[in-house]
């Protein structure tokens, strides 16, 4: 591409300057933003860990909320209870399958993110599972069991 037609000779010049000097200005850009918007290992390894501490948190108002709500039927909550304990029990065993070298070292940088994932997971399922006791079933439905009706 012929950049001085028509321009003379020192118009091809700053056409060119000007293209190295957006060369580096984008290039520039580019390395400053990454700084800004990357996330290191140990920040990504936080929030996962902030993430399981929530579901863990929202899994205790959901405990709490069924044992305040059945409290008057006593074989319920005392079923409930050893439920809890055996899933707590389950949730550990099932941590302990997916990555049962116990050297920290063994899966990576990333493994207390995926293990905090891993158990946020679990901690999800259980409270959708104990949200059928809060939410109740529509009337009608003959194998509810000791879930209250609406």
């Amino acid at each position: 591409m012929d950049f001085n037609r028509g321009r003379g000779r020192k118009a091809g010049f700053w056409v060119i300057v000007f293209d190295m000097k957006s060369f580096i200005l984008i290039g520039f850009f580019c390395f400053i933003a990454s700084f800004c918007f990357s996330q290191s290992q140990r920040d990504l390894n936080i929030k996962a860990d902030q993430d399981f501490h929530r579901a863990d948190k929202e899994l205790n108002v959901v405990y709490q909320k069924l044992l305040k709500e059945y409290s008057g039927n006593k074989a319920f909550i005392k079923n409930l209870m050893n439920a809890q304990r055996l899933w707590v029990q389950l949730r550990d065993a099932e941590m302990l399958v997916k990555y049962p070298e116990t050297n920290s070292n063994a899966y990576g940088s990333a493994h207390p993110m995926c293990w905090s994932m891993y158990l946020t997971e679990l901690t999800q399922e259980r409270i959708k599972r104990l949200k059928v006791w809060v939410n109740g079933f529509d009337e009608g439905d003959v194998c509810n069991g000791s879930v209250k009706t609406n």
